[in-house]
């Protein structure tokens, strides 16, 4: 039976030490979708998906995974529970000494008793569902960025996972690469069956492939919606944001004492 949600977060503040991260946060990720969830640097995004992974626990509220309360789960269940998601890092984290099919074959290697041929004919596949079969046999330092994000991709999704998180699936790519990134993450999505949550700074490419958006600012959501809403949205956050406006809510400088003030005190001291 599919849950018609997935993923849940009702009420969560998360803080590191005594600066406060995220507030009050309530998200829903249904099942079949692509998420994208957007903000500025420092907004809580790649934290949200720490939450889900279990990496970190809410200091208030509630983060459901497939029905589960993370903070409430053992090791061992919590292990189990990574076996039902795939994760791209940004930097894509691939293994420097394997070859791109080694890389892709680590997690079937790690998880499950499957025998080499079948492990074989489940590396390829995936690697041909990213464009990569042909270079199964090199190493990422002999493949291009784009084609090691690809190669992540294909690792990520190599258990067939439910849930898909990516964490700036399309930074340092180039134009072409971003666009076969994100056509081949709406793909997988949609063959998977999974759900996605894809956490970026890229509105032209995220949009083009979501089901939904979530802006956050200062760990909190300021707005929400489909990606036809938030591009004809009049709120400020929002224009900012999708037409990368230098001037709005979100302040250039980090918040604290004025440039002005730091003469005067250097001038009575």
């Amino acid at each position: 039976m599919t849950l018609l949600n997935p993923v849940e977060i009702h009420d969560v503040h998360f803080s590191y030490g005594d600066r406060p991260i995220l507030s009050g946060l309530d998200m829903v990720f249904p099942a079949g979708k692509v998420i994208g969830v957007m903000g500025g640097s420092g907004s809580g995004k790649t934290t949200i998906l720490r939450l889900i992974g279990g990496q970190l626990r809410a200091s208030q509220g509630e983060v459901k995974v497939f029905d589960q309360d993370v903070s409430q789960l053992s090791g061992t269940d919590l292990y189990q529970l990574r076996r039902r998601m795939g994760m791209l890092f940004q930097q894509g984290a691939l293994f420097t000494d394997l070859s791109v099919f080694e890389n892709v074959a680590f997690p079937l290697r790690e998880n499950t008793d499957l025998p080499e041929e079948l492990i074989r004919n489940l590396v390829l596949l995936k690697l041909h569902a990213v464009g990569l079969r042909n270079a199964a046999h090199l190493k990422p330092a002999e493949i291009s960025g784009g084609m090691a994000r690809r190669v992540a991709l294909a690792r990520a999704v190599i258990l067939d996972p439910q849930l898909i998180m990516y964490d700036e699936p399309f930074a340092g790519l180039d134009p072409i690469s971003m666009g076969v990134a994100a056509n081949v993450i709406r793909r997988l999505n949609d063959a998977l069956g999974s759900t996605s949550i894809l956490v970026t700074h890229d509105v032209h490419e995220s949009f083009s492939i979501v089901d939904y958006v979530y802006f956050l600012s200062n760990g909190k959501i300021v707005a929400q919606g489909t990606p036809a809403e938030m591009r004809a949205s009049d709120d400020p956050f929002v224009r900012q944001f999708v037409h990368a406006q230098p001037d709005g809510p979100v302040p250039f400088h980090y918040p604290g004492r004025t440039l002005e003030q730091d003469f005067v005190l250097e001038q009575d001291a």
